[in-house]
């Protein structure tokens, strides 16, 4: 089903098509690009509420700018559906997070209109500050370089390395602070407070009017334009003397706030902002989801990303099953850390701002003094974690897997180094699915193996998930303690079983088998039993191991296993390179076994979006992937015979 644009829309093919507009025409442009996104991510899921709230400042920009030779650089890219479709994506904008299709964020081989990649957050002020420098060394003075930051992605604390180097660059650099309180849940901690105060305070907003009256008058003055901001800026620095302004104590001019969503103004700003050089930040007030009342007046997570809904009622779509559903890994985290709080009270829930995401919320509900949610802000996630322990609580901090990587110096420096006992819970481990590869889990095995008091589990089920944060919470006085899990659902409707220990570093054998072995790690050994299953009807009985933890590794099983067969098969959702297959052939070479190991998992390259089993399939550890690479195996030990 194509989605027929509007009669304006329909002409804009590129931003010069748009620039041919007369300005009296974007509101109309504004409207129909809206209707666009609905009509599309309604029928065909995606992001949602992001995007519309910056379908005008997203149309200002290109009428505006020169781009591409302006540079924006959009954080984060949830916001970037309106700036795809009016950049030459708008007729294959259906194939949006599809298989093969446009990713869900900007990126930089996709179109030249995507300066920089950004699927995490808060990195924007730094790449388009990066951009700014390497113009201004070129020569290339008339280049423009805009960062349009969500205010979510300023809690991060990058966004403020960015900002205090931002402020002494002399660049052509502007930064949008795109405000509307909310990433994917809402905002929380002091700066979602100070920007409210500005938002709200009587000398802000009148100074604001003063402001903008001057400005506008900028297009006729010329030359005397920075005299005149020259004065602005000394009336807001005497004017604020009691209420300094986070903005301008950085060195960064500071204009606003304005409404986001009037384009008219938005164009008359920002063509008076491109005659003032240095560094500035304009100051947007947006409405997620404007545009679509149920989004507007419903609650903004859940239309962060909904997925297909009926865009007349808001009604979201919902699969309908004939029988039970497993739950999906992220709730059986929630309610059994909630379970295991109520009998230990030194539990305490830990998120980077993902509390919905994650399942922290249904803690942070029932015990709010013992979750937090601390902001975009892994780093401090981890360290803040590592404080707890030690004054002998039990911190879990759930942080997606490729988020983790962002807070890698605080899990070696403050947490290993220090031997603390914090637990980390790692969601979304493996293929993340139509967030793509800025999102897929496939490296955390890796890196964390190689830390020191460091232990490294998976659970290949939702009871195994339970039996693992069970036996994470006993007292122990040292070593951090990982357990991963994918997104999407398990395979055990009935998964409230009563906790039993998991004695550390070991695995268990799943099946019985006489020709081959394979190794499994994690939730991807179901798709060995599925295997293993399949070829059994045709005889051949293969054995399965379920490893368990990729560190401490269970010597024991593995001698077993090398004593046994001449032919494993390794099986991860993990990195290949350094992965759980790594593991044991350090493991194999250490103990002069002579055996032939084939690893199955993601290879060394970058995999794009798609569903999770779609690039199962293209790495070949699916269950048709294992059961060829069974096959493939023994027929080896056959010919060779």
């Amino acid at each position: 089903m194509l989605i027929t644009p509007g009669k304006l829309l329909a002409g804009i093919n590129s931003p010069d098509d748009l620039k041919k507009l007369d300005q009296a025409q974007l509101v109309q442009l504004c409207d129909e690009l809206r209707h666009y996104i609905i009509d599309n991510v309604s029928v065909y899921g995606g992001h949602f509420g992001a995007s519309l709230g910056v379908v005008e400042l997203t149309v200002a920009l290109h009428y505006v700018y020169n781009t591409p030779y302006d540079q924006l650089v959009w954080d984060v890219g949830h916001q970037a559906y309106g700036h795809k479709i009016v950049t030459g994506r708008r007729d294959n904008f259906y194939t949006n997070r599809v298989y093969k299709g446009l990713s869900g964020f900007p990126k930089r081989k996709e179109s030249i209109y995507d300066t920089f990649g950004v699927g995490h957050s808060s990195t924007s002020v730094s790449a388009a500050l990066g951009m700014a420098v390497a113009s201004k060394y070129l020569g290339l003075d008339d280049k423009q370089h805009v960062a349009i930051i969500g205010d979510g992605a300023l809690t991060g604390g990058m966004a403020f390395e960015g900002l205090n180097h931002a402020g002494v660059s002399d660049t052509n650099l502007l930064i949008i602070l795109n405000d509307n309180c909310m990433s994917i849940d809402p905002n929380v901690g002091a700066l979602k407070d100070y920007l409210t105060d500005i938002t709200t305070s009587k000398t802000y907003n009148k100074l604001k009017d003063d402001v903008w009256n001057l400005l506008g008058k900028l297009s006729s003055i010329g030359k005397s334009a920075q005299d005149i901001v020259s004065k602005v800026e000394t009336g807001i620095k005497s004017t604020l003397l009691s209420q300094s302004n986070l903005f301008e104590s950085l060195n960064l001019r500071y204009f606003g706030p304005v409404d986001g969503h009037d384009v008219d103004h938005m164009v008359s700003v920002l063509n008076d902002l491109k005659q003032i050089k240095g560094p500035k930040i304009l100051h947007c007030i947006t409405t997620k989801g404007k545009g679509y009342g149920p989004a507007e007046k419903g609650n903004a997570t859940t239309w962060h990303a909904p997925g297909t809904f009926d865009k007349i009622s808001g009604e979201i779509h919902k699969k309908v099953y004939d029988k039970p559903q497993p739950p999906k890994y992220q709730d059986v985290f929630g309610h059994t850390l909630v379970e295991l709080a109520r009998s230990n009270d030194k539990i305490m829930g830990i998120t980077p701002a993902m509390p919905s995401g994650s399942s922290m919320n249904i803690m942070m509900k029932e015990m709010p003094e013992r979750a937090f949610d601390v902001g975009i802000a892994e780093q401090h996630a981890v360290t803040f974690s590592a404080g707890l322990a030690t004054q002998g609580l039990v911190p879990f901090c759930n942080i997606y897997s490729s988020f983790m990587q962002r807070a890698y110096d605080q899990v070696v420096h403050d947490v290993c180094i220090q031997n603390l006992p914090v637990n980390f819970c790692l969601d979304r481990a493996g293929f993340a699915g139509a967030d793509g590869p800025t999102h897929h889990g496939a490296y955390d095995v890796a890196y964390f193996r190689c830390l020191p008091n460091m232990i490294v589990a998976s659970p290949m089920n939702e009871e195994e998930l339970r039996n693992l944060m069970f036996t994470a919470q006993l007292p122990r006085t040292e070593q951090a303690f990982s357990i991963r899990y994918p997104r999407g659902q398990g395979v055990m409707p009935q998964w409230k079983t009563a906790f039993k220990e998991i004695e550390i570093g070991t695995g268990r054998k799943i099946r019985e088998g006489n020709e081959l072995a394979v190794l499994s790690f994690g939730h991807i050994g179901n798709y060995v039993v599925e295997a293993c299953e399949k070829l059994s009807k045709k005889d051949l009985q293969i054995a399965h191991y379920d490893l368990r933890f990729a560190k401490p590794l269970d010597k024991n099983l593995l001698h077993e296993v090398f004593s046994s067969f001449k032919k494993v098969i390794t099986v991860e959702d993990g990195c290949i390179e350094g992965g759980v297959g790594s593991a044991v052939l350090e493991f194999m070479a250490d103990n002069n076994y002579q055996c032939e190991v084939r690893r199955l998992g993601i290879p060394d390259r970058i995999v794009e979006h798609g569903e999770q089993l779609e690039l199962h399939k293209e790495c070949g550890f699916d269950p048709e992937g294992i059961e060829r690479s069974v096959l493939s195996m023994l027929e080896s030990v056959r010919s060779i015979a």
